[in-house]
This record gives C-alpha cells, structure tokens and sequence, in this order.
C-alpha cells in the first residue's frame, strides 16, 4: 500500500517528526544539522512576527519553505545529506507504511519520528 500525501500534509508529518526525532537522530547517530545562519535568521524572523510561541522546528521548516537546504552531516562517514522542501514533500510518502500510519494516527515515538528523518535525509533506514 502507498500513501499519497498532499504538500502541506508532508510538510507536518516532518514538522512532527523533526519535534521528536531530530535530537534522537543527531546525538545517537553522531550527526549534526547544518544550515546558513543568515537564513536562519531570516526565517526565525518572519516566523516569529506571525506567532510568537514558534519554535526551532517551525524556523527549520521556514527555511524550506522559503528555498533554502538542511543539511545533515554524518561525522563518522564525513558525508552530507541535503534536502529541500521537494525532498519533504517527496519522500515524507516513501517512508514505511507502518511508520507513517502511526504518525498520521498519533500514535508516533521517537522512532517512528527517526524513520521518516532518515527517509527523507538519507533516502532508506540506514540506522535501525
């Protein structure tokens, strides 16, 4: 079975699992988020005019939506994963069925948030 997710949809299933997985992701797996500061800025600025109680992952998801990459580097292999918000509405809807359901259920921990992340970071469960 394949799920077919609409943009905004995507956008948060990843806003959801970017809360619960990125810290779990980037601390056990020994990466780290990379991305301009000066867009961070940028879009911490517009995000937080329109809503004061934002927070980083709403910025994070700005970011994207206003054309600019996250970058996750991998510091045991020295690689680098970009994605853009194409890549979010992509591959939010390869991640494993099972995986997605749970999200969209609420009924999501941090690996189901781990999975989607690496799915759309890396293209495939590389760690798990």
């Amino acid at each position: 079975m394949k799920i077919v997710l609409e943009n905004k949809e995507s956008e948060e299933l990843f806003h959801a699992a970017l809360c619960n997985g990125l810290g779990y992701m980037c601390g056990g797996y020994n990466m780290e988020l990379v991305y301009s500061k000066t867009a961070y800025k940028e879009a911490r600025d517009r995000v937080y005019v329109k809503d004061m109680s934002t927070c980083y992952e709403d910025v994070l998801l700005e970011m994207l939506r206003s054309g600019h990459s996250l970058k996750l580097h991998c510091r045991d292999e020295e690689e680098i994963h970009s994605i853009d918000i194409n890549a979010v509405h992509e591959r939010v809807q390869e991640t494993q069925t099972n995986h997605l359901m749970d999200m969209m259920n609420e009924r999501d921990d941090a690996v189901t948030a781990d999975v989607i992340l690496q799915t759309v970071f890396l293209g495939e469960i590389v760690y798990g």
